[in-house]
């Protein structure tokens, strides 16, 4: 059979293609079977939770071919209340935040700019959390967990508050979607009652903190790492809940591509994705980026990346 014409079909062995193939044999098309399940437990205004965004990423990145990534909200914040919200952190009042939050950003070196928590602070974290399991339910997890990113850049970089309506209508909007059936329908009962659904799981998981990732295998047995932790420590529980020695990572996405999934990066996230160091980071993107392809621009003291939409 000519190798060239695969539409002649050879009728001894049932081949259409090239003859000579092996009737049977075992192929490796290295997929692994994903046999755990990854539970992320966060909410919109958990600081450390933006903190972990560059490992985060890159984690599953490079490794969730080995598992199902299920994003849950935690329910940081109902309502503020005469009483001390988080003492042990020394929250008694939304004022008490913004020094925090600053804190957060200076150390993790993703900006938060927390003034907001001042001036005009976000009264609960419930809000945006409905609209993000809306979202889920009403599209896929992938747009709602682009919509919880840009919430996060919204409330913690730009110092929008994710607790307002007309905030919460326009972030949706700029995923093309309808922001103020989305959010009236965030509103509705039926808005509570999914979130209730991940707060019931939450108190199932034994989740009292957030960050928080679960990682629970066949056996149902799980890992649990809390808090913004290094790469190194999300790989390690991984092979633990698989029971495995080692694993295989994919490679990191081009930082083109990357780009374009995300719309915008800060430097620390490309530093992490790419192990690049800071002093670097201009020379990396100059090697990596068409200059036409993207903006630069500043915020408290930190570099941030944005596909030219011009």
């Amino acid at each position: 059979m000519n190798e060239n014409n695969k539409m002649i079909c050879d009728l001894e062995t049932g081949v259409c293609g090239v003859v000579g193939e092996e009737e049977m044999k075992i192929i490796d098309i290295n997929q692994p079977k994903k046999t755990v399940d990854l539970y992320y437990v966060t909410d919109p205004i958990c600081s450390h939770c933006w903190a972990l965004e560059p490992v985060l990423r890159r984690f599953v990145e490079q490794y969730s071919h080995y598992f199902n990534f299920h994003t849950v909200m935690g329910g940081l914040l109902e309502k503020w209340h005469d009483g001390p919200i988080d003492p042990a952190n020394g929250i008694y009042k939304p004022a008490d935040v913004a020094g925090h939050w600053r804190e957060v950003g200076e150390y993790s070196r993703m900006p938060i700019d927390g003034t907001l928590m001042i001036d005009n602070p976000v009264q609960s974290s419930y809000p945006p959390s409905r609209v993000f399991k809306v979202i889920q339910k009403n599209q896929n997890d992938a747009l709602a967990y682009e919509y919880l990113r840009r919430s996060r850049e919204a409330l913690f970089a730009f110092n929008h508050n994710v607790s307002e309506k007309t905030i919460l209508i326009d972030i949706v909007n700029n995923l093309g979607l309808d922001g103020k059936a989305i959010v009236d329908e965030a509103e509705q009962p039926i808005g509570q009652q999914l979130l209730n659904e991940d707060f019931k799981l939450v108190a199932n998981l034994g989740v009292r903190g957030f960050p928080t990732i679960i990682i629970v295998n066949q056996e149902n047995k799980g890992v649990k790492i809390v808090g913004a932790r290094p790469l190194e420590n999300y790989v390690a529980g991984l092979k633990q809940a698989l029971n495995v020695e080692e694993l295989q990572p994919k490679q990191p996405p081009s930082l083109s591509n990357l780009l374009e999934k995300e719309k915008l990066l800060f430097s620390k996230e490309i530093e992490v994705m790419y192990d690049v160091e800071k002093s670097e980071i201009n020379n990396f993107i100059g090697k990596e980026l068409s200059p036409n392809r993207y903006q630069v621009k500043e915020i408290l003291g930190e570099m941030y990346y944005t596909t030219n939409t011009k």
